[in-house]
């Protein structure tokens, strides 16, 4: 509200005496600074889960990321890059790709391998004699059970 607003309001003939007007000035600055302490405040939460929307969303990416990797442990794999400067990166995608390749040449151990099955060993689950042969009916195997137990 603006002070000449007050001034030219006229009651009957006679203006507004100035300790009114100044007493009306100052209530609408008590609201003014309180219009205005709530809007910062307002700001500053938008801020604060602005940030807090991109924390989560960078996080989310970097997990996405390290279950692609085949990472082992998404923990210990994320206490050793970087995250500071991830993501201040402009291209964060292959930012955090090349950080996990450089980190799977370094600790290979944080990553599963491609499995590759063994070399073929001549000779391996031979039959040595050792083991017994399983009967093939069940009278076998009730006949075979009731000699164990005469025995």
């Amino acid at each position: 509200m603006k002070r000449e607003f007050l001034q030219n309001l006229k009651v009957g003939e006679q203006g507004l005496p100035k300790e009114i007007i100044d007493a009306i000035m100052e209530e609408n600055g008590k609201d003014v600074q309180g219009a205005r302490a709530w809007q910062e405040k307002y700001n500053q939460a938008v801020a604060q889960h602005q940030k807090e929307l991109s924390d989560i969303t960078f996080q989310s990416q970097l997990d996405l990321a390290i279950l692609q990797a085949k990472g082992r442990s998404p923990k210990a794999i994320t206490a050793l890059l970087d995250l500071e400067a991830l993501k201040k990166s402009e291209n964060r995608q292959s930012d955090v790709e090349e950080a996990l390749l450089t980190l799977k040449k370094e600790s290979g151990y944080l990553f599963e391998s491609d499995p590759t099955p063994p070399p073929y060993a001549r000779g391996t689950g031979a039959f040595t004699g050792t083991e017994t042969k399983a009967p093939a009916t069940l009278a076998g195997a009730l006949k075979e059970r009731f000699e164990k137990e005469r025995k």
